[in-house]
């Protein structure tokens, strides 16, 4: 053992429709922002079981990766990549997208 931590992980991968966008806007720092909501459906395996699995969740991008999210259509369905974090208030959880491709 050298005496580090062991590292951290904080990754999600979402396959999902972007299903509301809000403006684009910028940071106090100049950088663009998006915030957006996304829903995801599939069939997971659990227990053995298979089930049918829906979850809305918040998102948020910045710089090049808003600019992009504020460039898509509503409905379209894209892989997302990127961390969760707990968003303003502490309350709910947010997904900030690193990046996403064609689904």
């Amino acid at each position: 053992m050298t005496g580090l931590a062991p590292a951290r992980v904080n990754q999600l991968v979402l396959s999902a429709c972007i299903t509301e966008v809000g403006a684009l806007r910028h940071t106090p720092a100049g950088l663009p922002a998006m915030d957006f909501h996304l829903e995801h459906a599939s069939d997971q395996g659990e227990a053995g079981e298979r089930r049918q699995v829906k979850a809305a969740i918040r998102a948020v991008a910045f710089g090049a990766a808003a600019e992009r999210v504020a460039r898509q259509s509503i409905g379209s369905a894209w892989r997302f990549t990127g961390f969760l974090a707990t968003g303003r208030g502490g309350r709910q959880l947010v997904f900030h997208v690193l990046d996403f491709q064609p689904d």
